[in-house]
């Protein structure tokens, strides 16, 4: 039998999934099993104990992780908002059943082991959804028990999952196996847009930012699919990775719920179009093409979001604001990588 522990982490060919994977081989105190869609190579997968490569939906792919003794599972493979909208049948199916798949994983695991399998789940601001502009304007910072009413598939796929997680740690065990401990630990993030410096942004409804920074690397003009009013969230993709780890290590008596938002920034376009000017003053950046679909999915978003309790309860604090992300993590970052783009 297995007797090394493991952290699973799927979608790991993503920049968060690359951060866990560094931040867990520094670590030092678990085995790497990472999966993904995409081929893993380089010193990434050389981090990394075991690498697979496949469909979350591919259930002999996920019987075979059953012969690990797996501590932490990352479940970051999910097909995005935008995608999502094009394609509801087959993201619920990746969004939904294959979270699910992964839930019975960690419980035949943690039963097998008899302890808890911590199970750290992404959700979004997809997962809030306000009617009018008016009212989100009115809403202010949200609660993670107000508005949770999606209004995508995406959204509701997370906010689903976020129910069903809860489920599998505080209820599946009672019928289950009673009076026996929990086998699942699920705790779960609402992220709101993130922004990185090196990943090309594809299928999120938040993309908008990461795409004037990418563009305006490249010297290509930029047509935003949202007005310049359009207000959310946004955190510096470092800042999700910490997250992510910061709930993970936090003590369970020390929780008060399974969902915690986390935030960082929260400019309208237009003022991050302008921050974008700053360092690429030869940008340029429309807002005449607005896509009526997405907007209206960001106008469902909440302008803000409260982390108050994320704070409290394991403390969560950014490293990142607005001004601190850019000058020194998205603009020398996003300017080396084309850089070197442009000299392969």
């Amino acid at each position: 039998m297995e007797t090394r522990t493991y952290v699973l982490i799927t979608g790991a060919n993503g920049e968060i999934g690359h951060g866990l994977i560094d931040a867990v081989r520094d670590q030092g105190q678990h085995g790497i099993i990472a999966l993904d869609l995409r081929e893993m190579t380089g010193s990434q997968a050389a981090h990394c104990d075991v690498v697979l490569t496949g469909d979350i939906l591919d259930e002999k792919l996920i019987a075979t992780l059953e012969q690990y003794n797996i501590d932490t599972i990352y479940h970051l493979a999910a097909l995005l908002s935008t995608r999502s909208e094009q394609m509801p049948e087959m993201a619920h199916k990746v969004n939904v059943e294959g979270t699910m798949s992964l839930l019975q994983l960690a419980y035949r695991i943690g039963k097998r082991e008899s302890r808890a399998v911590k199970f750290l789940f992404p959700s979004s601001i997809a997962a809030y959804g306000i009617p009018t502009l008016e009212q989100k304007q009115a809403a202010g910072a949200v609660k993670e028990s107000e508005w949770n009413t999606p209004a995508t598939m995406y959204g509701a796929n997370k906010l689903y999952c976020e129910h069903v997680g809860r489920y599998y740690s505080d209820f599946y065990r009672r019928l289950a196996d009673t009076n026996e401990s929990g086998f699942v630990d699920f705790r779960c993030i609402r992220f709101p847009g993130l922004i990185s410096a090196f990943t090309v942004p594809s299928g999120g409804t938040s993309d908008y930012a990461p795409e004037m920074l990418h563009f305006a690397a490249q010297g290509k003009p930029y047509k935003s699919f949202v007005r310049e009013d359009s207000t959310i969230s946004f955190m510096a993709m470092p800042d999700g990775v910490k997250a992510l780890l910061g709930l993970a290590a936090a003590p369970a008596n020390a929780l008060s719920t399974r969902v915690y938002n986390v935030s960082a920034f929260a400019p309208s376009a237009a003022e991050i179009a302008a921050k974008v000017k700053e360092s690429f003053p030869d940008a340029v950046i429309g807002f005449e093409n607005v896509n009526q679909q997405r907007q209206g999915i960001v106008d469902s978003w909440p302008a803000d979001i409260d982390d108050t309790k994320a704070r409290e309860d394991w403390g969560w604090q950014p490293d990142y604001d607005m001004s601190r992300a850019f000058a020194e993590y998205l603009i020398p970052n996003i300017t080396e990588y084309y850089r070197q783009a442009e000299n392969a």
